[in-house]
């Protein structure tokens, strides 16, 4: 059975009326100047289909005579419930409002419509002719599609584009995302073959999940590229940024450091295309027509931390004659100042190359003037990015080749391409098997939550915290609690020293107010350490919470101290920062972020993107440290989000490391009041779907979600299906899966989609597999067994698992995909209650439909 998900409309709104309308009306204001606007570029636009007009007249528009599918509304706020009111009752079912519109989502909620706004800049599909926007020119046809929220970027990409002769496949107009969000265009865009690139401008997203949800959907199949207008403004720590570039980072978005970089993306992913295969992507070799700007290239290239390319001797000897008489043959390579067509001769040869990933060839101003239409294309070998700076340029420009103004343009368009094929190979990358299983003591955690609400607290002791961490199988240090100075002091003797002292207070940063004390060694010293702590703590901090001590042994010197945290930001909500700990770990900016939940690759790749991390495997006098052990920390602390969405802000550090593991020395965490809890951006992976099968032969197969470390076991019963069965599944005869079709089968969305594996033992013995549509409550299903499997009743045991979720997700109507000849599919779908009907689109092609009734 086949995993293509067709469009199905169901009730109510349809995509299709918002993103293929066939009929197209405005009600519209002659008062308001938008107006104006609206009807010359609906009327200038060349749609296809029907045009109708209300309020105003415009020639190229029909009267409001019939029914329309979308409607664009340009009226006044007093106006709009009635409008929305009386479309609804027609039939009309989408509406674009490029106007002021308080309370838009209530409004179109109670009248059964989708809106997109307000203040929507509009909606434009140029290959259908529609131009319902506030643009202030046509807009050309191309593969970019904009999704704005700014009226303004809007504009601005528009001329950017024009001048860069770019065109674009959909303009979506957002605004304030009071209802048709981000969320719904991404998923269309994500089916569109007419979008080769998709530029976000994000001001506020409400549905995290579904937004990253469908821009993982997108970035599967073309770059998507984002920008956060105001994200440092809002907060000066960087934090809000950098939990913004983790959450576009999950989902395989780039994320753009200001407009400039955001449009020279677009124009180097809209015209090249990064080298397929393996390796990071990063390797650039650099030709000019002179050495001065070779040399500025290489230079802007390790600035944007890419490698410069050493090519094979096969190439350089190809190379070699290219070359005026006597003349070196160095990388970077000049070619002298009349280099001419033996520039592209050069970029070309280089292109072919396979340990280049990436060409930029440099023209300095030459009096024969260099034709793009000589220009060679890379196909299959590394893109070739031009730069030529000025008048010499726009040829290129014009004939739809990536050139660039200056050799810094150039080599930060390199850096686009190294990063988007790092996010196609991040994505296709398939993780080991091994999964760290985590089993907390979650009944303890909870616990020390309820004493703490029931004292009155949302902020834990230090004692408390560490206990938590403890609960979930991080090692924590080593502490005594005392009530008094003389029990610290009894205390002292057990512990030995060189002992820590603290006050035992509410306080996340203990040493900036005195209620910490290092390097004790007598009993007698911890006792008048503690006296002197009580007098000032009651002196200075007299809310801090004081309830005693603790007492800790020190750690020896040489350990590398790590901070690890959580908070959560206001659009993409809880995350994790990693990075250097100790009192100056603020002061040190060394910290990477990402979302919960994580598993051992991502805890990995967390670590990487820190400075610290370069110290791990030992630097000079240091010893190396256990990263292992900092990964499986990552881990544990992100179940530990998962579990408790309680949990406003949880901060460890310093959490200690060597070669011996980690030790959790403090912590410090707050809870969210009664009844909050936190959504994560991600869903975590569902474990408490998964349940025991027990087949009639007795064996017992454990049926649960799958996950990306299934990759292994899936790739082996890929290989046990019979050259018939893998037909039937996937309607093409294949000898091994493509590691990117097996890493989406196994990496998957469990927001819109699920996959139930059943294992037995270590061996999959089969899958099966639904997907929900974005619109709509329709979802489309797949099964396939291995021969061993069959008779077993698996697959209607999976087939139930598959069904039970459905309903519980919403989902009404449950459609497989079965090619025509494909018998015992066919007559296993009858036997489940499935109606078999032949697809209108392909004969050879039956759909099995089954109605579900609603859980509960």
């Amino acid at each position: 059975m086949s995993m293509i998900l067709n469009a199905r409309p169901g009730a109510g709104f349809r995509e299709t009326a918002l993103f293929r309308p066939t009929s197209v009306v405005l009600l519209a204001d002659a008062a308001l100047p938008e107006s104006a606007i609206l009807a010359r570029n609906m009327a200038s636009g060349g749609f296809q289909g029907r045009l109708m007009i209300e309020g105003m007249a415009h020639p190229g528009f029909a009267a409001h005579d019939a029914p329309a599918e979308l409607a664009v509304l340009s009226l006044a706020p007093a106006d709009q419930e009635k409008a929305l009111l009386t479309l609804a009752a027609t039939g009309c079912r989408a509406v674009v409002v490029p106007v002021a519109s308080p309370g838009l989502a209530r409004l179109a909620a109670a009248a059964g419509v989708r809106a997109l706004g307000e203040r929507s800049f509009g909606l434009a599909i140029p290959a259908l002719g529609l131009n319902a926007t506030l643009a202030q020119a046509p807009i050309p046809r191309g593969g970019l599609a904009l999704m704005a929220q700014s009226s303004a970027v809007a504009r601005a990409v528009l001329d950017w584009a024009v001048a860069e002769g770019l065109g674009f496949s959909h303009i979506i107009g957002v605004g304030a995302n009071d209802d048709i969000g981000f969320a719904a265009g991404l998923d269309w865009l994500a089916r569109d073959t007419g979008t080769a690139c998709v530029l976000l401008e994000l001001r506020r997203v409400k549905q995290r999940r579904l937004f990253v949800s469908a821009a993982r959907a997108a970035a599967r199949t073309r770059p998507v590229l984002a920008l956060r207008p105001g994200a440092r403004a809002a907060d000066p720590s960087g934090v809000t940024e950098a939990v913004m570039e983790a959450t576009l980072r999950r989902a395989g978005v780039l994320s753009a450091r200001g407009l400039e970089d955001w449009l020279a993306a677009a124009a180097t992913l809209a015209r090249a295309k990064p080298r397929t295969g393996q390796g990071r992507g990063d390797a650039v070799a650099i030709v000019a027509n002179g050495l001065g700007m070779a040399r500025l290239a290489a230079d802007a290239a390790l600035r944007e931390g890419l490698r410069l390319a050493t090519p094979g001797a096969e190439t350089d000897a190809l190379l070699t004659p290219l070359l005026p008489a006597g003349w070196p043959l160095r990388h970077p390579l000049s070619l002298g100042g009349r280099a001419g067509g033996q520039l592209l001769e050069a970029a070309r040869l280089l292109s072919t190359d396979p340990g280049v990933d990436v060409v930029v060839a440099l023209r300095a101003p030459e009096e024969a003037p260099l034709a793009p239409l000589a220009v060679p294309r890379a196909g299959r070998g590394a893109p070739i990015l031009f730069c030529m700076p000025g008048a010499a340029r726009a040829p290129f420009v014009a004939a739809g080749l990536p050139s660039f103004a200056t050799p810094e343009a150039a080599l930060r368009g390199a850096a686009h391409l190294a990063e988007e094929r790092r996010n196609r190979a991040a994505a296709a990358e398939l993780p080991p098997a091994q999964v760290l299983e985590v089993h907390p003591e979650a009944d303890k955690v909870r616990a020390i939550f309820d004493a703490a609400r029931a004292a009155g607290r949302l902020v834990l002791y230090e004692d408390e915290a560490l206990a938590v961490l403890a609960a979930y199988g991080v090692p924590v240090v080593e502490h005594r609690l005392a009530a008094t100075p003389e029990e610290a002091a009894a205390h002292a003797a057990s512990l030995g020293p060189p002992l820590v002292l603290k006050a035992r207070t509410l306080l996340a940063d203990k040493s900036e107010f005195g209620a910490v004390m290092l390097n004790l060694r007598e009993p007698a010293s911890v006792g008048e350490a503690a006296t002197s702590m009580a007098g000032e703590m009651a002196r200075l901090m007299p809310e801090a919470g004081f309830a005693g001590f603790l007492l800790q042994r020190q750690a020896p010197r040489g350990q590398l101290e790590l901070r690890l945290r959580a908070g959560e930001e206001a659009m993409f909500g809880p995350w994790i920062g990693f990075g250097q700990g100790g009192t100056t770990a603020e002061l040190a900016r060394d910290e990477a972020f990402d979302l919960p939940p994580l598993n051992l690759p991502l805890a990995h790749a967390l670590i990487a993107r820190t400075r610290l991390s370069a110290l791990l495997p030992g630097f000079r006098d240091r010893a190396p440290v256990d990263e292992a052990a900092i990964a499986d920390t990552l881990v544990r602390f992100s179940q530990l989000l998962v579990d408790f969405p309680e949990i406003a802000s949880l901060d460890v550090n310093p959490l200690r490391v060597d070669a011996r593991g980690v030790v959790a020395v403090d912590g410090h965490v707050v809870l969210r009041p009664a009844g909050e809890r936190a959504m994560l951006a991600i869903p975590p992976y569902p474990a408490h779907l998964g349940g025991l099968y027990t087949a009639p032969d007795g064996r017992v197969f454990e049926v649960r979600p799958i996950r990306p470390e299934d990759a292994e076991a899936q790739g082996a019963m890929f290989r046990e299906m019979p050259p018939e069965d893998v037909r039937y599944r996937f309607f093409s005869v294949m000898k091994e899966l493509p590691p990117p079709l097996l890493a989406r089968l196994t990496q998957i969305d469990y927001g819109r989609e699920m996959a139930f594996i059943a294992m037995h033992g270590k061996r999959n013995f089969g899958t099966a597999r639904v997907i929900r549509e974005p619109f709509g409550t329709a979802a489309e299903f797949a099964v396939g067994l291995v021969p061993a499997a069959k008779g077993t009743g698996l697959a209607r045991h999976l087939m139930a698992r598959v069904e039970d979720w459905a309903r519980r997700e919403g989902v009404t109507e449950l459609v497989g995909h079965v090619l025509a000849d494909n018998r015992p599919m066919l007559h296993f779908c009858e036997k489940l209650g499935y109606r078999l009907r032949r697809s209108p689109e392909d004969h050879d092609i039956m759909l099995a439909v089954k109605v579900l009734e609603p859980t509960g």
